[in-house]
């Protein structure tokens, strides 16, 4: 695979496969991170189904904490792409220079805030009396890395939108890999439990950030790292950018974090904690499913804002096909895999025979609607890229607001389990509204950064 890409004279199809496979298994392997620590904690001997229910719990928070990085690497991705594209790599670095700045900043005032909020945060977002000794130990060492998981995240980005998708994948495999190597050690032979798999993801993602920043600093690349100076302007147009893909990350943990407090309140003491464990296996099964896609989409965001800059407007169209075309496929295979191979998954995780029947159960009930999520992450990401802002902020929300309703309301009516069943609702709903819209807007943007030309080309998209 070559190294490099030109985004702006490859083949469009081409360059979507080069950019979006690294980085969709880029996201695969992320995935390992979380995965793998709940794999290891759900069989630490006596208390690994409380121990995997607690961290369940730390789940959405750490996301929450985690995607603050989106402000900075896909609010300034785009802007970054679009100055290459129109030659300006001056200032394409001034961009660069200033989402590290935020990066930072981000970094050191996170820690504090949820240092000092995480035993609130733990109680009010699901933890039971059985879990918060759980939830509390992975959360506190969790913390104390956030530099690392939101340096790793942010600079990553701009790898992939210099066309080194290749060194991006390496950046999430390095720490994925090790990740895999410490949970075991730390867990089980120095029988540290769950602190050892919050300290083994705080190492290996310290790893995946020195390696990003050696990466973006060398002379070679297109537009290295540098200091430069401080653009107070151009933070706030990246927070304007990224805001949608901020919202729309934080906004996932939130309504995650609702549906723990859902199914602890409404399963009860006897009930709780079992839905709460299930549901740790679940949101396990869909990182699987979401992460890979959204690494589709995020890939080729280079290749949509770099070509807009531009101004080819075909170049455009025929990325965005292209988008939807992998994620489409990509989720039809994981529909298949889900109803084919979901209970070998389910015994990663956990031997005890009634918590493995009900994880299977819910997992082919919350990807029920697997289908129509590439319909949603390529309008969202891809208006992203366009800098369509509102358009992608709105959809984000809308299929948000979709799915709060449903975990809410439906368990006043049903069983708690019956909150699993707001996923494919809001899916469904969400993905015909972001289909039209988009269909509806995007020409717009296309016919304004194309030439006459161009916009004549852009008619039927």
């Amino acid at each position: 695979m070559r190294k490099k890409s030109d985004l702006g004279r490859d083949s469009v199809g081409a360059l979507v496969l080069r950019l979006a496979i690294p980085t969709m298994l880029a996201q695969f392997i992320n995935v390992l991170y979380s995965i793998v620590d709940r794999m290891f904690i759900g069989h630490i001997p006596q208390v690994g189904d409380l121990a995997l229910a607690g961290v369940g719990v730390c789940g959405p928070i750490v996301t929450l904490l985690s995607s603050f990085s989106y402000l900075a690497c896909l609010g300034g991705g785009p802007l970054f792409s679009m100055k290459m594209g129109a030659g300006n790599k001056e200032g394409a670095s001034a961009i660069l220079s200033n989402c590290l700045r935020m990066l930072l900043g981000m970094a050191a005032g996170l820690s504090l805030l949820f240092f000092l909020l995480r035993k609130n945060l733990l109680w009010w977002f699901g933890a039971s009396a059985g879990t918060f000794p759980y939830a509390l130990t992975y959360m506190t060492i969790y913390i104390a890395g956030t530099a690392f998981a939101l340096m790793a995240t942010g600079l990553n980005n701009f790898l992939i939108c210099q066309g080194r998708s290749g060194l991006g994948m390496g950046t999430v495999v390095l720490g994925a890999v090790l990740n895999i190597c410490l949970d075991p050690l730390f867990i089980f032979v120095l029988d540290m439990g769950v602190a050892g798999a919050a300290w083994a993801t705080l190492l290996s993602q310290a790893a995946s950030c020195a390696f990003a920043l050696i990466a973006l600093t060398r002379p070679s690349m297109p537009c290295p790292l540098r200091w430069g100076r401080f653009d107070f302007s151009i933070c706030r147009k990246v927070v304007t950018f990224g805001m949608a893909p901020f919202l729309t990350y934080a906004l996932d943990s939130v309504i995650l974090i609702v549906l723990n407090t859902t199914l602890q309140h409404r399963g009860g003491p006897g009930e709780g904690d079992a839905l709460l464990t299930c549901c740790s296996i679940v949101q396990s099964y869909m990182l699987l499913v979401a992460m890979p896609m959204s690494g589709i989409t995020l890939g080729c965001q280079g290749v949509i804002s770099y070509n807009l800059g531009a101004g080819n407007a075909p170049r455009v169209k025929k990325a965005l096909t292209g988008v939807f075309a992998m994620c489409f496929s990509f989720a039809a295979v994981m529909l298949a895999l889900t109803h084919l191979c979901s209970p070998f998954f389910v015994r990663l995780f956990t031997q005890n025979e009634y918590l493995m029947a009900r994880s299977v159960t819910l997992i082919k009930v919350y990807t029920a609607g697997l289908l129509f999520l590439p319909v949603q992450w390529t309008a969202v990401d891809g208006s992203t890229a366009m800098g369509q802002t509102r358009l992608a902020l709105f959809c984000s929300l809308l299929r948000k607001t979709i799915f709060v309703s449903a975990v809410i309301l439906l368990p006043c009516f049903f069983p708690a389990a019956s909150a699993f069943c707001a996923e494919p609702l809001c899916d469904v709903t969400a993905a015909c509204v972001s289909a039209a819209l988009f269909l509806r807007f995007t020409p717009r943007t296309l016919a304004e950064h194309c030439t006459p030309v161009d916009s004549e080309a852009t008619v039927g998209i």
